[in-house]
């Protein structure tokens, strides 16, 4: 991935959606704000091409050390053979050669590292702009919603009437216009929302789930302190 791209990132995941609107006066903003989503996107596959490569060239690295630690390993079979067979002439020449994949084995390995820290460094990115991709579809609903919102409530010259007093009912109108946008930029309806009732009890399911994790990862953790003792 080459430095403009890591820049490019960086201002995608830390950039403001409703600075780049307030920054396109003369455009149509929903489309401004579709069009920076799109970009993320871009730069999304930007990078899982790249990590494509990565992860085929660390194959082939670890395959190649692979190779050569068997190598290694056959040649002092033979080693022992030559020996055994008084013919020190060609343990001589197996210990030679050796010595040569010895010295090649910290390259492979070291380049084997780097092949997985780079994988890492392009998954954080991809993650990094997966969630910015999920914070602006959000920022794009509320915006919609809103314009939905002041087109159906108000009247011209006055402002717009707020219909429903309760967060639930903002929810829905929300997922709702999101829904409506999702569906004509890319012909697939979005999802519906669960009632308020469903959510509450999803959230609860939610949070026992990640109870569970956190004793199990505590309980994996005193076995193996334990076993260690």
């Amino acid at each position: 991935m080459t430095e403009n791209l890591a820049g490019r990132i960086t201002r995608l995941v830390s950039g403001s959606l409703n600075a780049i609107v307030d920054a396109a006066e003369n455009s149509v903003p929903e489309t401004v704000m579709k069009e920076a989503i799109r970009e993320v996107e871009q730069a999304t596959d930007e990078v899982r091409h790249e990590l494509g490569k990565v992860l085929a060239d660390k194959h082939h690295a670890s395959r190649r050390l692979a190779e050569t630690t068997s190598k290694h390993e056959a040649l002092s079979e033979s080693i022992e053979t030559a020996v055994a067979q008084s013919r020190d002439d060609l343990a001589e020449a197996a210990i030679t050669r050796q010595l040569d994949l010895e010295a090649q084995l910290p390259i492979l390995e070291r380049g084997l590292r780097d092949f997985a820290e780079r994988e890492t460094e392009l998954e954080g990115y991809i993650a990094a702009l997966d969630g910015r991709r999920h914070e602006m579809e959000e920022e794009l609903s509320s915006f919609v919603a809103s314009r939905a919102q002041a087109s159906d409530g108000g009247t011209e010259g006055a402002p717009a009437a707020v219909t429903g007093n309760t967060a639930s009912a903002k929810a829905d109108r929300a997922g709702s216009a999101f829904n409506r946008a999702l569906k004509n930029a890319t012909g697939v309806p979005g999802n519906s929302a669960p009632d308020a009732e469903t959510a509450a009890k999803l959230a609860e399911l939610d949070d026992v789930v990640r109870s569970n994790r956190v004793k199990e990862r505590l309980a994996t953790i005193k076995a193996a302190r334990g076993a260690a003792s």
